[in-house]
């Protein structure tokens, strides 16, 4: 039989000396989830999984549970006998994390122990600078390395304009065009494959994720399909997955996300220009919504800093900020801080208490 080296699909020492705490159970990593029904790469191959019972009912929340990229430890490492049961999850050293859509307080990993975060966006109409300020956030929030890929380079027109924009969304990024009209279109994205290396493509729906991990691994794994009439690019990938590449690395493909609500986010290094910038503000505590002494609204006036930039920070500053609240204390924040720029805390607190009397 042959046996599947498991430092080809990212084993470290840190892993190795995890897992020789459970002696009597298997190393696998996990490759593919199916709600309860997980595909994990054993020292003999690809097997299917399930969690056992213990670690079903130990479980605080999602974020507790296996996600494709975990090293877990399992009883078995074939299916003669049934599925193998996942007794334990190893610690992680990285985690792509979002808020469930629809729900309150659940989370969920998009991939788990990765080392590079590709984040896609296509240099066509889905070209969105206030996205890309999105998932930079939760990039640098997940402690892998983020790196942007431009997709579609062929279909755009002014490709230095595009490339101006992204650099003043992107500090501190490494930015890449690619293209699939040209053979070597998607070389730019190999310098970042190693031996042992994993890395995971994020990105919206259709903007040629799958295409260019095909590229990469060699053959049409990954199905895709043409964009549409309005320019746009059409979902394929429907799970997220774990490939090996043959030249050496490891590749998670993850379904597009259109919209990305954020259970983490690391605002100070994706917004490190406005962060440097409110340190000369007059007060603390500044909101930088008209406060006397802003030094970050000075420099929207002079031209340094653009408004919607600004506008996005503001905004996701407050999504983090509603995190655990419930419907209702979300209102009464929202409300506190559409009257907070004018002084107007005892206004925000009256309409707070007639809304509650209404209801």
């Amino acid at each position: 039989m042959t046996r599947t080296n498991l430092h080809k699909l990212g084993l470290n020492c840190f892993f190795e000396q995890e897992a020789a705490l459970y002696k009597e159970l298997h190393l696998a990593r996990v490759s593919v989830q199916h709600k309860d029904i997980y595909l994990v790469i054993t020292a003999n191959g690809e097997v299917r999984a399930e969690i056992s019972g213990k670690l079903q009912y130990l479980g605080r929340d999602s974020l507790d549970y296996p996600a494709v990229g975990d090293w877990v430890m399992v009883d078995r490492i074939d299916n003669v006998s049934g599925n193998a049961i996942i007794h334990h999850r190893l610690p992680r050293k990285s985690a792509l994390l979002r808020k469930c859509a629809g729900t309150a307080h659940d989370s969920q990993i998009i991939a788990a122990n990765i080392d590079v975060v590709f984040i896609c966006m296509s240099l066509n109409n889905d070209f969105n600078l206030r996205r890309l300020e999105r998932y930079l956030s939760i990039a640098w929030d997940s402690a892998a390395k983020p790196v942007v890929v431009l997709t579609k380079a062929d279909l755009c027109e002014n490709i230095s304009a595009k490339l101006t924009e992204v650099y003043t969304a992107a500090i501190g990024v490494d930015v890449l065009e690619t293209t699939s009209m040209h053979e070597d279109g998607y070389a730019a994205v190999s310098k970042y494959l190693s031996h042992g290396t994993t890395v995971a493509f994020i990105g919206s729906s259709g903007v040629g994720k799958s295409t260019l991990i095909n590229r990469i691994i060699g053959n049409e794994s990954l199905a895709t399909r043409d964009i549409r009439a309005d320019d746009k690019g059409r979902h394929t990938t429907t799970h997220r997955q774990l490939l090996l590449i043959p030249s050496g690395g490891i590749v998670i493909d993850t379904p597009g996300m259109r919209e990305l609500q954020l259970e983490s986010a690391a605002l100070s290094t994706s917004f490190s220009d406005i962060e440097e910038l409110a340190k000369h503000c007059r007060f603390s505590d500044c909101a930088h919504l008209s406060e006397p002494g802003c030094a970050v609204n000075e420099a929207v006036r002079d031209g340094k800093l653009s408004p919607e930039r600004l506008h996005n920070y503001v905004k996701l500053q407050n999504e983090l900020s509603y995190q655990g609240m419930n419907s209702r204390q979300v209102e009464q924040e929202k409300i506190t801080r559409m009257f907070k720029d004018v002084g107007g805390k005892k206004q925000a607190r009256d309409l707070v208490k007639l809304k509650q009397k209404r209801k």
